[in-house]
């Protein structure tokens, strides 16, 4: 995905709950470009404002130099891959395994705790009714507190505490956690869900892991799984899955709270 810094800039003062929405052009080459405002420049020349903002989906602008381009609406993996980050983000191939064993949906009230960049609280409000998230450093969450104005959430509170210390939401389908000891937020999650509901807990090692089942209660069956994804390339006869590729990122453990 290539962006230059002024349009890194544009992008930081989006506001989707706003008269103006963001547009991409992708070139024939595959390379994507994003407008909101003004001019786009890219490295294909000279977009005028006027042509970006009269295409329409589908549509194809034409630069300066005779490049042409087609022109989308950014949806939501858009706008996502240009959250500013901080801490490490969970990897989406997790995201969406952490997500798949709940069975989270448009109806769910869900927490997620160790917000950090916000990663996981996004992609939540993303499917879900109503989101909390924690987070109890106050950088972490100035950084988790941009990225869900830039997407435009209003689905998704912030509480800056520490979740160790307690959740306020009650009757919640899932809590989700990324912390260093999650073993320590599972009676606080226990008193967030309801009867059944869901309890997710994503950590890089496998002491962690170890520590977390044997805190759960009596009654749990937990699932413990990993995600190793492997992309491949297609370029004429040679297609064969790329030489870099994301390996072990963490270990996901999921389980209903009786």
């Amino acid at each position: 995905m290539i962006h230059t810094r002024e349009e890194c800039q544009r992008i930081s003062r989006v506001d989707r709950t706003g008269d103006t929405h963001m547009k991409i052009v992708i070139s024939s080459e595959g390379r994507t470009f994003v407008w909101r405002q003004g001019d786009l420049h890219c490295q294909y020349g000279m977009v005028r404002e006027k042509d970006m903002q009269d295409a329409k989906p589908g549509a194809s602008v034409t630069t300066n130099t005779g490049k042409v381009l087609k022109v989308m609406d950014a949806d939501f993996n858009e706008l996502y891959r240009r959250i500013r980050r901080g801490p490490q983000v969970m990897p989406i191939k997790d995201v969406a395994l952490a997500v798949s064993l709940t069975g989270v949906g448009k109806k769910s009230k869900v927490v997620d705790a160790g917000a950090g960049s916000g990663a996981m609280a996004l992609y939540l409000g993303n499917i879900c009714k109503q989101v909390t998230t924690y987070e109890v450093r106050e950088d972490f969450a100035d950084i988790c507190e941009h990225n869900i104005k830039l997407l435009g959430f209003s689905n998704i509170k912030l509480r800056r505490q520490d979740v160790y210390e307690g959740i306020v939401e009650r009757n919640c389908d899932a809590v989700f956690l990324d912390l260093a000891e999650p073993w320590m937020a599972i009676a606080p999650a226990q008193k967030a869900l309801r009867a059944g509901g869901f309890l997710v807990s994503y950590s890089p090692t496998v002491p962690q892991i170890m520590d977390f089942v044997s805190a759960l209660p009596d009654g749990c069956a937990p699932r413990i799984v990993e995600c190793i994804l492997r992309d491949w390339e297609v370029l004429g006869r040679k297609t064969r899955p790329k030489s870099i590729g994301i390996g072990h990122s963490g270990f996901i453990v999921a389980t209903r709270i009786p």
